[in-house]
């Protein structure tokens, strides 16, 4: 219960961030960019759930996350599909496509798994190139509504931020709640080790694919915020590249850790923004800062801020011990 009411009030501190950064960056082009990066943090927080807690690798995310956005832009677009009903097929083909993937293919471990993955990732991106009458191919597709909650049109930046804002703090607080639970402790003692989880009496294929469902749900969530934002969709946006930039947010935030993913995706989503004014050495200042942290922050940021939070706590002298 103590668990339950720290991580709420966490949630709640969150979201009030969340909800006064607008007002503090004033400026629409920034706003959008929070918002990406916060869609990317739902992506991010699931992946970690996959790679952080149950010690499964996934190079292919990024397919979830286009699933969910061509098939809740197709349906409401092409076949004028209700959006509310377009949104939760999007979602629910990304649910059922990683079931299909998952029952076969998370019986493979280490790297025969994130081949695996990459392999489902790189066949639904070539899918989205090449069905040009159906996806728009390289081209892309476009002419999708923005989004639409009970007559409410969610037509200005700043509402649509809030939106996925509150999206994202749900999706936090469900995965807090998840890896404090018996499922939680079932895929760490997984990852920890698969042969004495199986001795303890733990279905280990049963949970190995929960996860990786309940991660492309998440990716599917923020599939349909992102088409019904940029009101655009294009291949581009669901490559092989994509998909190591998520890994990269989860692993540099920190693995393990919820908030590291939020952190993580954050930081690697906002940073090119700041790179632009060095044009063309951003790609080599980029790759510079992600080595600089993955040598001295091996934990991760998130880790990183802990251990500086741990050393600055006033220690209890030896003389109050005793007393």
């Amino acid at each position: 219960m103590y668990g339950f009411k720290r991580d709420m009030l966490a949630v709640l501190g969150f979201t009030f961030f969340l909800l006064i950064i607008p007002r503090i960056l004033g400026n629409d082009y920034y706003i959008n960019t929070l918002t990406l990066s916060l869609t990317h943090a739902i992506i991010a927080v699931g992946l970690n759930l996959l790679m952080g807690y149950a010690g499964q690798v996934s190079l292919g995310h990024a397919a979830f996350y286009g699933l969910a956005a061509y098939t809740s832009a197709i349906l409401t677009t092409t076949y004028s599909v209700p959006l509310p009903l377009g949104m939760m097929s999007g979602i629910l083909v990304s649910g059922v496509v990683a079931l299909l993937i998952g029952i076969p293919t998370l019986k493979l471990k280490g790297h025969y798994l994130a081949m695996a993955t990459l392999g489902f990732g790189v066949i639904v991106y070539i899918f989205f190139n090449e069905t040009i009458e159906l996806t728009g191919g390289p081209s892309g597709f476009g002419g999708i509504s923005r989004l639409q909650v009970m007559g409410y049109r969610f037509a200005s930046d700043i509402s649509y931020y809030y939106l996925v804002a509150f999206v994202l703090a749900g999706v936090v607080l469900l995965s807090l709640n998840l890896i404090h639970s018996r499922i939680g402790r079932a895929l760490r003692a997984i990852h920890t080790s698969e042969t004495a989880s199986q001795i303890s009496g733990i279905d280990i294929a049963k949970y190995k694919v929960f996860v990786f469902v309940l991660s492309a749900l998440f990716a599917g969530v923020a599939g349909v915020l992102y088409v019904h934002n940029i009101a655009f969709v294009a291949p581009g946006s669901f490559g092989f590249n994509f998909s190591i930039e998520l890994v990269t947010m989860v692993v540099l935030g920190g693995m393990a850790n919820v908030w590291g993913a939020v952190i993580g995706a954050c930081f690697l989503s906002i940073l090119p923004e700041f790179l632009r004014v060095f044009e063309n050495i951003e790609i080599v200042l980029y790759g510079a800062i992600l080595i600089v942290f993955t040598i001295f922050l091996p934990e991760g940021i998130a880790g990183g801020i802990t251990k500086l939070f741990l050393m600055m706590k006033p220690k209890r002298s030896d003389a109050a011990g005793k007393e």
